[in-house]
């Protein structure tokens, strides 16, 4: 199973999550009724997200903690490196953006 997130849309990724969560799920011999037990989320929207992928983040982090996963968020958005020292010292961390 390729695992790389070479994907055209949001819902593509979510869709690839939700099959990645699936394959885990199914690694771990656990039923949805098991998972959806040991993440403590409904039944029906776990079944919801192996469908469609659509969830909310802490459902989806209650079912990373579940299967093991959690430490994988960790690699989500992680700042960018600094091109060059002038960017370290030049530049303040901006704590609000300006664009709408």
């Amino acid at each position: 199973m390729d695992t790389s997130l070479n994907l055209s849309s949001p819902q593509d990724i979510a869709s690839d999550i939700a099959n990645r969560a699936k394959q885990r799920r199914l690694e771990a011999n656990l039923t949805q009724s098991g998972l959806a037990a040991r993440a403590q989320v409904s039944l029906g929207t776990l079944k919801q997200f192996e469908r469609t992928g659509k969830s909310s983040l802490e459902f989806l982090i209650a079912i990373a903690f579940a299967l093991g996963a959690e430490k994988e968020f960790e690699g989500l958005f992680p700042p960018k490196p600094h091109r060059s020292i002038e960017d370290v010292i030049s530049k303040p961390v901006r704590i609000r953006g300006r664009r709408k």
